[in-house]
């Protein structure tokens, strides 16, 4: 059945041979917003995609290849989970969905953010492709536009531990090498948002001398990846899969109180060089984390417990958990917990949906747009009568 409330009604699916529910397309309406993750393999979606889009015609629609799928505290493979959402007194834009590379990320974001700013504008979910895209040059430009007091959250797609391709909905077929975003407006419209990490920090904090966008060459003047080796031991050996186990905090400066954590997606032996999933800027400060499995499972609760919800009324409510596919690997049969621990705290009423990503998009603690690794990030909507 369609839940009803005050503001919108919400409804979530989920597909592996067949639907769990029959869809309905009494949600559908240009009103209405329908979010997807599914598998990287297009030829797993064809059919649920097809039957979605047939029943909500009217519906703007968004989503993203996954590297795992999350429906309500469950992990599934190769599935498909949607959320769909029909407001009452709140205004939706698609803005237009682009291609995206490493070297245009920044005007895109700049783009996206143009396309979608106005007076009323409330906050924005934005889904990107996980291979072709900078993340951190596309929320930079995501934030030098839009203020940031207006939340932008969001995630890169994944595929499994493959990454080979990934995939994003453009009109409703699922294409590589495109990000797209929404923009949802007006006064009812509700958004809380947290991120959380959960890792040790390992051995003392460093600067960065040198590193060009996400290549990291040198921290204290010495070889970046001589100084990892030196601190992972035997694990070394197995770089860069073993790197998941031991991601990078970094920090703008030494006063700063906001860190990001970067994932390892390669080594280079020749010039002892990392090559990280965000921009390593030079000038900051770092940190090597390690793996620690409870703080971890800890670190989505206390994600769940930071959200602002004060003004939640009881109302239908949705989560969108995306969180990394490094967690994923770490935690291994584990990664249901930090799952159940969300659920555990944000209200009774809500239903969650989400996906392992290849990166995630989340406002810092002042507000600022970033792209977090290694990292559960939580967006919650929901829509009041006044």
């Amino acid at each position: 059945m369609v839940s009803k409330g005050y503001g919108m009604l919400l409804e979530t699916y989920h597909y592996t041979e067949k639907w769990d529910k029959a869809l309905s397309s009494a949600l559908d309406s240009k009103n209405t917003l329908v979010i997807v993750f599914a598998s990287a393999n297009v030829e797993r979606i064809k059919t649920p995609l097809l039957e979605l889009s047939n029943r909500f015609k009217n519906s703007i629609i968004i989503g993203a290849s996954t590297a795992g799928e999350i429906y309500m505290d469950e992990l599934f493979e190769d599935s498909f989970v949607v959320a769909v959402m029909q407001f009452q007194n709140t205004r939706l834009r698609n803005s237009i969905c682009t291609l995206i590379s490493a070297d245009n990320s920044y005007d895109d974001g700049l783009d996206i953010a143009n396309d979608l700013l106005a007076d009323d504008l409330k906050g924005v979910f934005i889904l990107s492709d996980g291979l072709n895209a900078n993340g951190s040059k596309l929320t930079e430009g995501l934030s030098a536009v839009i203020p940031n007091n207006i939340p932008i959250t969001g995630g890169l797609a994944g595929d499994g531990e493959r990454f080979e391709q990934t995939w994003i909905l453009v009109d409703n077929k699922p294409m590589t090498g495109f990000v797209c975003a929404v923009g949802l407006y007006g006064s009812h419209i509700h958004i809380a948002h947290a991120s959380k990490g959960g890792w040790d920090k390992l051995g003392i904090e460093r600067i960065v001398t040198k590193s060009k966008d996400n290549v990291l060459y040198k921290l204290d003047k010495q070889p970046a990846l001589e100084i990892y080796k030196k601190y992972l031991g035997d694990k070394a050996d197995g770089l860069p899969a073993t790197g998941l186990l031991f991601p990078l905090e970094i920090r703008d400066g030494a006063d700063s109180t906001e860190s990001k954590v970067r994932t390892i997606l390669a080594v280079n032996e020749k010039d002892q060089s990392i090559t990280f999933a965000g921009d390593i800027p030079e000038g900051s400060h770092v940190t090597l984390m390690k793996a620690n499995y409870n703080r971890i499972i800890d670190g989505a609760s206390e994600a769940a417990e930071s959200l602002q919800l004060d003004a939640y009324k009881d109302e239908e409510i949705l989560s969108l958990a995306i969180s990394c596919v490094g967690r994923r690997l770490v935690l291994k049969s584990r990664v249901e917990e930090e799952l159940e621990a969300i659920l555990d705290v944000i209200p009774p009423k809500a239903k969650q949906i989400g996906f392992y990503s290849y990166g995630e998009i989340s406002p810092l603690a002042s507000g600022k747009c970033d792209l977090h690794n290694q990292t559960m990030t939580l967006t919650l909507i929901w829509e009041s009568d006044a």
